[in-house]
């Protein structure tokens, strides 16, 4: 979608005028990864207007493959206006227009399965589950067990103002158990299952091989249901990482941002504390910039801060620019 942010705080009623960017879970991912310099391709639809103008040229921008995505000469892009506030918590305003939009006509028959299936991760996410039914079937196509199937990451990313009653969330459930990374927060978990803590949400998703659980300020938690080899047992691994101290300029994509640097990670075979560490890092880029999309810390800059012990670890504190610092490092970082 595109996404109007407002010039200044207050309710929507009141704010006179918005500045442009995009928006959207699996495009803020795409850019981010894209940013960093791994290979992505974004697979959607937009209108044949100008705000799909602007949403595949801005997402090309950052170094994203959009040559799957297709034009809709029928439908409009999507948009959405929100406050400044945190749109988790009550003290915000969302406003979306997408009900209709080239994005919520995605079906297994209007969209290229060959080049969602082509590369080695598929990240999708819930927010599309809810857009229409043709959305859904095609995320149970895309979910669907068979020869070929890439990595198939999910984020739940419950929003319960696009569902049409509580019990069609069950739906994420049913979709989280058929991928191989799960991202799910704890908060969402209990509002839309009803499951209370790390433990409860494990039980209900035993099929991921990978559960992300994220804790608020609590941090995140890992679940590798893969035991190591020369374990002694078949319990698999715990990792919890709390997150550093971060001065919050807007509390928005940081999901999306941790979504990426977490998926970042095993990309480069980097073990899961080091995932959690990346995803925290990234979502901290996002915390402290403006907008649903930042762009990552620097590859050497991240690794840097990811490498230190606990102790560094649990006093660093990132404020907004600290993702500028020695930039110049990541010039010719390989993919």
């Amino acid at each position: 979608m595109v996404t109007f942010l407002p010039t200044r705080p207050g309710r929507l009623a009141d704010v006179p005028s918005f500045d442009r960017a995009i928006g959207g879970a699996e495009s803020n991912v795409a850019c981010m990864l894209a940013a960093a310099g791994h290979r992505v391709r974004w697979v959607s639809r937009v209108g044949t207007d100008g705000f799909g103008d602007h949403l595949v040229e801005t997402v090309g921008s950052y170094g994203v493959d959009v040559t799957r995505v297709q034009r809709d000469p029928d439908r409009p892009t999507g948009v959405y206006f929100r406050t400044a506030g945190d749109r988790g918590t009550d003290a915000h305003e969302v406003a979306y227009y997408r009900a209709g939009s080239a994005a919520s006509a995605m079906s297994p028959a209007t969209v290229d399965l060959a080049a969602a299936r082509a590369g080695r991760v598929l990240h999708l996410s819930g927010i599309t589950a809810a857009l229409s039914d043709g959305c859904r079937e095609l995320l149970h196509e895309l979910t669907a067990p068979g020869p070929g199937r890439p990595l198939v990451s999910f984020d739940v990313n419950h929003r319960p103002g696009l569902w049409r009653s509580p019990a069609d969330a069950r739906e994420l459930l049913e979709l989280a158990r058929r991928a191989d990374i799960v991202f799910v927060g704890a908060d969402e978990a209990r509002d839309a299952w009803g499951l209370h803590g790390a433990r409860a949400i494990a039980e209900a998703l035993p099929e991921p091989a990978l559960l992300v659980v994220k804790l608020g300020r609590g941090g995140a938690v890992v679940l590798d249901k893969e035991p190591p080899k020369d374990a002694e047992d078949a319990t698999g691994t715990a990792v919890l990482v709390r997150p550093p101290r971060v001065d919050v300029v807007a509390a928005v994509g940081a999901g999306d941002a941790f979504a990426a640097g977490f998926l970042s990670a095993p990309l480069r075979g980097l073990p899961l504390t080091a995932r959690l560490r990346h995803g925290h890092l990234w979502a901290a880029a996002a915390l402290t910039t403006p907008g649903d999309l930042a762009a990552p810390p620097g590859r050497a800059h991240a690794d840097r801060l990811a490498a230190v012990d606990d102790t560094a670890w649990g006093t660093l504190r990132l404020g907004p620019g600290w993702t500028h610092a020695e930039q110049a490092e990541e010039e010719g970082a390989p993919p």
